[in-house]
């Protein structure tokens, strides 16, 4: 699999239809571990990181889930190519960042994380030496890491929370129980086009089912504070949700120019039109995409050239405005509503 076909084909996780798929948007779980009597990264030096590397990336290659899968050591990735993965959320920005033995290998689906990952490990520690300890658990180059050594998150869409002014109040509840909020590239980025990502902080003390379930649950009281947020705006403020929907569909068909966080945010806008039905449904998938494909890397891999920004704002717009030609106007009068969940029986969602 060549990497041109990694940002030719739209990722299978891209495309979730499955519970909840409007607001989640994405789910990811991953398990650090490291061999024993191997110096960890950080300690080791060039030649044994080389070392460590040709006897893993083997390993992981022949596994059967990732036949015909995407192998490239980070190295021979161009800065571009690599900030694409980091764009499509395949790779971390500390990944990215690393070179001399470092590598990705990634199958075709890119999706069904825990199940996938618990099978691919399982299947890892019977061909290498895994460094862990009988009452830690596995040992890691970040001691944050050890016990379980997994972290598990979602990406949501949460742009009624946003509009409320109750997304604050939602982050502070979240860090209280011990999980973590980030934006659209993990720790330390702004959760542009109201993307948030949620995640455990701890891995030590804990299995690993009980850390999916105790984040499942946080998730799903999460998406019932977004649907009945859009249900209050609908109800109680519903000329600014539709000047927000029809701004964001003016803005986004007319431009000529156009910043990577103003996309974003106007793009999140008009897929909250379609969540609420002032779109046709079909719509959907083109938005999805386009918040993709109008990152930064994206835009230069594209064109197989080096834009400068003002460039790259431009082409931007171009593009919103090409994929945008089909949309019809935002119909309001085809809202979907449903009652909130307040005190009495919960609301039904998808």
């Amino acid at each position: 699999m060549k990497f041109q076909s990694v940002i030719t084909s739209t990722g299978e996780w891209l495309r979730g239809e499955g519970p909840h798929h409007q607001i989640v948007v994405s789910s990811r779980v991953r398990l650090a571990r490291n061999l024993r009597n191997r110096a960890f990264p950080g300690w080791a030096k060039k030649a044994e990181r080389l070392a460590i590397l040709d006897l893993i990336k083997p390993r992981v290659e022949e596994l059967p889930e990732m036949q015909d899968s995407f192998s490239e050591v980070l190295q021979d990735l161009s800065a571009v190519e690599k900030q694409v993965l980091v764009e499509r959320h395949l790779i971390s920005r500390e990944h990215a960042a690393k070179s001399i033995g470092s590598a990705v290998v990634m199958n075709r689906k890119q999706r069904q994380a825990f199940k996938l990952v618990d099978k691919v490990d399982s299947a890892l520690e019977s061909r290498l030496d895994i460094a862990y300890d009988a009452k830690l658990g596995y040992l890691t180059a970040c001691p944050t890491n050890v016990g379980t050594g997994m972290r598990a998150s979602a990406m949501l869409h949460l742009p009624g929370l946003v509009l409320s002014e109750l997304i604050n109040q939602v982050i502070q509840a979240v860090n209280k129980i011990g999980l973590a909020v980030r934006g659209l590239y993990g720790e330390g980025t702004e959760a542009m086009g109201n993307l948030f990502q949620i995640s455990n902080q701890t891995t030590l003390g804990e299995k690993e089912d009980e850390i999916i379930a105790r984040l499942s649950k946080v998730i799903e009281t999460i998406i019932e504070k977004e649907h009945d947020a859009r249900q209050v705006l609908i109800q109680k403020k519903p000329n600014t949700l539709w000047d927000q929907i029809g701004r964001a569909y003016g803005v986004l068909t007319y431009a000529h120019a156009m910043t990577s966080k103003e996309a974003l945010n106007l793009l999140s806008i008009v897929k909250l039109g379609i969540d609420l039905g002032t779109f046709p449904e079909d719509k959907r998938l083109p938005i999805d995409e386009l918040f993709i494909e109008t990152q930064p890397a994206h835009l230069q891999k594209g064109t197989q050239q080096k834009l400068n920004a003002e460039e790259r704002d431009h082409l931007r717009a171009e593009i919103i405005r090409e994929r945008l030609k089909t949309f019809p106007k935002p119909d309001m009068s085809k809202v979907a509503r449903e009652p909130t969940s307040g005190n009495s029986e919960p609301a039904k969602h998808e």
